[in-house]
């Protein structure tokens, strides 16, 4: 099978299928588009798993076309697939919508609510507003459009022709014992339901009824529903009859005149190789398995007169934070949802800095800082020169495309910064443009709209995946009992702090002012570095950080301390501080 081999090394994966694929669509379609696919079926919320299915073809193509070749990113919305089950914890949407089961996407209605009128189109909408936010170019193909005007009608009846070829493919597959799975770890049904991919993978492969084999499923004239059984087909006249096993309609029609009907997946996938030319596209695990779709595809496809793309088998999308999502909202996060809390900066370089075999997650929970972290040491490298190529490539794929560079955040102050001023003011935008100015007094924002969208995105995480018994509330009034209890080491340290409050009111002047108490009240000089102190210091400055939690916000743990006390001002710090 011609899959594009993966190297271990940690090289620029994109580049290399670029130069893979060009190589490949000059020999196949010399002088035309390179043509990359993903398919997509909305039969539900379209996860962060399925966005691996484009960013991976987006990526490659988006690298063809900086090199000056023209390229063609397909995206087969699969919406003519019949509706398997009903998505859990879909708002809208309830046990009614089982009576749909067995109809195309396109002939369900949308959840209660919508403003789309078919439940494909619901979640297509949501799924191309997320992708036009990313900044991926695509052309979109309607399967239902496709099916239904008559556009496969060819390869169709070429496909039911040579159903005897057909067959005989899938039959050195069906008394095969399937391998034993070797299944990835998950942290819940959750992220299983993630890996599953569409279900198209588990449909069957055709019938075999009086009428024999045969891998083309009308949908019934009466109920539209595909629980048909075709009955007897004339190869001349193309007069095909069905009976529905649902309502019990019978119907002859010609096939060579009927447009309410698909071929089976695994017939269907191969022939769309065919008609579109592809030359690239990546296969899911569930596609990906022996005897599967994408291994039967390649021999299926050479009927139609095709070949199978080249294209590498990408691996599991996780989710950090997946368990507490799951339990609360049913299903998995999508691309809107990590939208709301990331910038696509940092949505696309995951994507990109992780060969499609390597899993990875993304973050929901307090991982998200770490990463954003990550990321602005990695554009500060690139910024200085200091990066690797690798990671300079996948910043470059991260930061824009082709087309030009994303819209991005003006002053990018750090994630778990803003976080934590979103945390504490509860919302109030101008005591966050207070905090936030006092950051780098030499150039305060003159507006809020500087920090954002990051700003927004960091509110949004707080208000969205921070429990509440997490979040940060402030005091009111001073803890007099703790203030009265503490010794005199307790109450120096509090003083050292006070003392030097005004003249390090900053983001970096506090930071080196709170460290710098504990050192000096054992001796040493506020900017000694660990390598010149003994090992107590650091207990005695989880010890003073402790105590400065708990008077002004009353737990152990809390925002960084510069951030709070930058947040709280320093007449209520003071204020709690007993001054």
């Amino acid at each position: 099978m011609p899959i594009v081999a993966q190297s271990t090394e940690t090289t620029d994966w994109v580049s290399r299928f670029a130069d893979e694929v060009i190589e490949e669509s000059e020999r196949r379609a010399p002088g035309k588009p390179v043509v990359v696919a993903s398919g997509l079926s909305p039969s539900g919320p379209i996860h962060l798993g399925n966005l691996r299915e484009v960013m991976t073809p987006h990526l490659v193509a988006d690298e063809i076309r900086r090199r000056g070749h023209r390229v063609r990113h397909l995206i087969s919305w699969d919406d003519y697939d019949r509706y398997r089950k009903v998505p859990a914890g879909v708002e809208g949407v309830d046990e009614t919508w089982a009576e749909h089961i067995g109809k195309p996407l396109t002939s369900v209605p949308a959840p209660k609510g919508s403003p789309y009128p078919t439940w494909a189109e619901h979640f297509k909408a949501a799924m191309a507003e997320s992708l036009a936010e990313l900044g991926v170019e695509f052309d979109g193909i309607s399967q239902t459009e496709q099916y239904t005007s008559g556009a496969y009608r060819e390869q169709i009846l070429h496909a039911i022709r040579h159903r005897g070829d057909i067959d005989a493919i899938l039959g050195q597959y069906r008394t095969r014992k399937a391998p034993a799975k070797q299944q990835q770890k998950a942290v819940d049904e959750a992220e299983l339901e993630a890996a599953e991919g569409s279900g198209a993978a588990a449909e069957d492969d055709g019938s075999t009824g009086s009428a024999g084999y045969f891998p083309y499923k009308p949908y019934c004239g009466n109920c539209e529903k595909d629980l048909t059984t075709v009955t007897s087909y004339d190869d001349d006249s193309t007069e095909l009859t069905y009976a529905c096993t649902a309502c019990g309609f019978c119907e002859t029609v010609r096939l060579g005149e009927f447009n309410r009907g698909k071929l089976v997946w695994k017939v269907d996938w191969p022939m769309r190789w065919a008609y579109e030319g592809v030359i690239f596209e990546p296969s899911g695990v569930d596609h990906s398995s022996p005897g599967s779709s994408f291994q039967v595809g390649g021999q299926i496809v050479g009927i139609f007169g095709g070949k199978q793309p080249i294209g590498p088998m990408y691996a599991f999308v996780g989710i950090s934070g997946m368990a507490k999502m799951s339990s609360s909202r049913g299903g998995v996060p999508t691309p809107a949802d990590a939208l709301k809390i990331m910038e696509p900066q940092l949505l696309r370089w995951l994507y990109a800095r992780r060969r499609p075999n390597q899993s990875f997650k993304v973050a929901f929970d307090q991982e998200i800082q770490r990463l954003y972290d990550e990321w602005d040491r990695l554009d500060a490298k690139v910024t200085e020169g200091t990066a690797l190529p690798g990671d300079i490539a996948a910043h470059s794929r991260a930061v824009g495309t082709a087309s030009g560079a994303l819209p991005m955040t003006p002053r990018p102050l750090p994630y778990r910064t803003l976080a934590s001023v979103a945390d504490i003011t509860g919302g109030h935008t101008d005591q966050a443009l207070r905090i936030l100015s006092d950051f780098d007094p030499a150039h305060p924002l003159a507006s809020l709209d500087e920090a954002r969208p990051r700003y927004d995105k960091a509110e949004a995480w707080i208000t969205l995946h921070v429990p509440a018994d997490q979040r940060t509330i402030v005091r009111t009034e001073p803890d007099e009992m703790l203030l009265k209890s503490l010794d005199e080491q307790g109450r120096q340290s509090l003083r050292l702090l006070l003392d030097g409050l005004a003249d390090h009111w900053s983001l970096d002047g506090l930071t080196h002012h709170v460290y710098g108490v504990p050192k000096v009240q054992a001796g040493f000089p506020a900017d000694a570095t660990p390598k010149e102190l003994p090992a107590e210091i650091k207990a005695a400055q989880r010890s003073f950080f402790a105590l400065l939690y708990h008077l002004m916000v009353g737990r152990d743990t809390g925002p960084r301390l510069p951030t709070l006390l930058l947040a709280v001002g320093q007449e209520r710090v003071r204020l709690l501080l007993g001054d």
